[in-house]
This record gives C-alpha cells, structure tokens and sequence, in this order.
C-alpha cells in the first residue's frame, strides 16, 4: 500500500512538472516561436520553370501534413507535362526554322500564285 501511495505522489510531481514547463512560468516563454516551414530551394522566378526544377523540389514535412505519396504522384506529373511541353515547343520552334522565310503566314492567301494582283 505504501509503494502504491508512493507511486501516485510521484505520478503527480511528473504531471504537475511536465505543465509547468509547457505551459511556462510567468511572462517568460519557455519556448521560442517556430519559424514557419518554407520550401528550400524554390521554383526559380527569373525563368521558366523545366523538369529539373520539379525533380529538385521537396516539400517541407510536417507531422500532421501532406501525404508524400500523393504529392510525388503530382509532382511526377507536373515533372512529365512540363517535358511534353517544352519536347513540343523545341519541335515546333524547329519546324518554324525550317520553314523558307519568305512563307506566307497562316490564314492569308498568296494571289500571286494564283495569277491575282
């Protein structure tokens, strides 16, 4: 019986202890403010975002944040439409290069092919 007395006043010093350091004694904060989560290597804001920069991203985790699973699938996406793109832009950028200079522009009509001036 004794050990058990004994057991609960020590089971009451800990709680009692364990409150008063989060809760903080008096007007001084016993923890420091936490600096809010940012990403650490941000999407460059200078040029256009590419593949690399979706690979290099990493999202700060929290304890009770997002699930890493699905925010890699997004990501991985993102990652593979921004490569579709920029693979369809290079193609079309090269077609255009290719094209003689003296093309007409789509949607107008060159009459002198067809003999009009």
């Amino acid at each position: 019986m004794i050990v058990f007395f004994f057991l609960m006043i020590a089971l009451v010093v800990v709680v009692a202890a364990v409150t008063l350091a989060v809760i903080g004694g008096g007007s001084e904060a016993v923890l420091p403010e936490a600096e809010p989560d940012r990403v650490a290597d941000a999407l460059p804001e200078t040029r256009a975002v590419v593949r690399a920069d979706i690979d290099a991203l990493r999202l700060p985790v929290a304890p009770r944040g997002y699930r890493m699973a699905e925010v890699d699938d997004v990501l991985d996406r993102l990652a593979a439409e921004l490569a579709e793109r920029d693979a369809r832009i290079a193609q079309l950028t090269a077609q255009v290069a290719a094209e003689p200079q003296d093309a007409v522009p789509a949607g107008q009509v060159d009459l002198t092919k067809h003999g009009e001036r």
